[in-house]
């Protein structure tokens, strides 16, 4: 199906630097085994800069598309924040500001 993403993708989250809340989009493409499309296990979770994981946004299985998940920051200090998805093999990390 051309409509379906052909790569993974984890873009910058929008806005950046924000407050207090901001948006990230993903991409996962559309993946066959035994040619049947089947869903992928994925992780979106927000980290400190300690590392020390804060948040995690998605934790399922999500079929082949294009995705966007809101993160509400409004209980957390102003900072760098990391996030990082996970899904398959994928594994890709971002830097976000958050200004109060």
């Amino acid at each position: 199906d051309l409509s379906l993403p052909q790569t993974f993708s984890l873009e910058q989250n929008y806005p950046n630097p924000f407050n207090p809340s901001t948006k990230i989009k993903y991409t996962i493409p559309s993946v066959i085994a035994s040619e049947t499309k089947q869903p992928v296990q994925t992780t979106l979770s927000i980290y400190d800069v300690l590392g020390n994981e804060v948040a995690t946004l998605i934790n399922e299985f999500k079929p082949a598309g294009s995705y966007e998940v809101d993160f509400n920051a409004s209980n957390f200090t102003s900072g760098v924040y990391l996030y990082k998805i996970e899904a398959g093999n994928f594994s890709q990390t971002r830097k976000m500001l958050l200004i109060k």
